[in-house]
Order: C-alpha cells, then structure tokens, then sequence
C-alpha cells in the first residue's frame, strides 16, 4: 500500500463527526487507565486475565491515547485505526465472550453476573459501535476535514522523480 492510498480519502465533510467519536471513546478511556488504574488499568487488565497488566495496561493506554489523537486530528486515520482495531478485538474476546457464555474463555476470566446473551449486548454496545466505526475509517480515511486531506493534496501535486 502507497503513502497516497493511506491518505487517500472521501471529500465528506460528515466523516468528522465519526472521527470525533472515535477518537474522543478512545482518547478519554486512554487517559482513565492511567487515572483510575484500579479501576480500569493495571487492576483490571489483572482481574479479566491478560498477560503482564503492568506493562498491557499502560501499553494499551497510549496506543489509545496516540491512535485516539490521531483520529481526532484526522491525521494517519486508516493506519491509527489498525491498532485499535486490535484493541477492541481483544476487549471483545476477554471481555464479552466470557460475559456471553458464562464461563472462563481461554486465558480471560468470567465477568461478574449476569451472563447470557442479553447481558453481553448491553456490556458490547460501545465496543461493537467502535468496531463498525473503526471499520469505516479503514474503509473511507479521513474525510475532507483532516490533515490527511491535506497531505494527500500535497502528495499529489508534489513532482514524481522521473
């Protein structure tokens, strides 16, 4: 993949606002593992059962708060969303599908109740409204109010060396 298709992006001014949730969810529950760390860093990356909380935890909080900025600056949007894509997916599987079936799910412990289908749609409904919008970052970029706009429209009319 080119430098040009990364930036490459729709002329839509409205992308923004998805940008400006995303990288809003992902910026702010960033900064809280750093703030709340019991609560929802090092502690909790402890409680669910990932591997090495004390450096998953802080490691997964700049990788929101950089990938998060990012978005919101509409700057590197398609590449900033493939690490919070993974970031979700795993959220997904420690959290969610131990949440859904009642019961420990490979390394990640079981949720406090209730479990069960329902139970897991309530706790899911900000990660799976992340994982479509990321989704749609990848798909359309930035849209016509980022920085990528701008370097693409430099890219392109930069000289090619013959």
């Amino acid at each position: 993949m080119t430098f040009e298709r990364v930036l490459q992006t729709t002329n839509s001014k409205s992308v923004f606002l998805i940008r400006l949730l995303v990288g809003w969810v992902f910026l702010s529950e960033g900064i809280q593992k750093f703030l709340f760390s019991d609560a929802l860093g090092v502690g909790r990356f402890t409680r669910i059962g990932i591997p090495a909380p004390q450096i998953m935890a802080p490691f997964v909080g700049v990788v929101e708060i950089v990938c998060g900025s990012l978005i919101l600056g509409g700057l590197l949007v398609r590449l900033a969303s493939v690490p919070l894509l993974v970031n979700i997916a795993v959220a997904i599987l420690s959290t969610k599908i131990p949440m859904l079936l009642g019961r420990p799910v490979w390394l990640f412990s079981v949720p406090k109740p209730p479990y069960g289908f329902w139970a897991m749609l309530h706790e899911a409904r900000t990660d799976c409204s992340m994982l479509l919008a990321l989704m749609f970052l990848l798909i359309v970029g930035a849209g016509g109010m980022s920085c990528d706009t701008v370097l693409a429209r430099r890219a392109s009319d930069s000289p090619r060396p013959g």
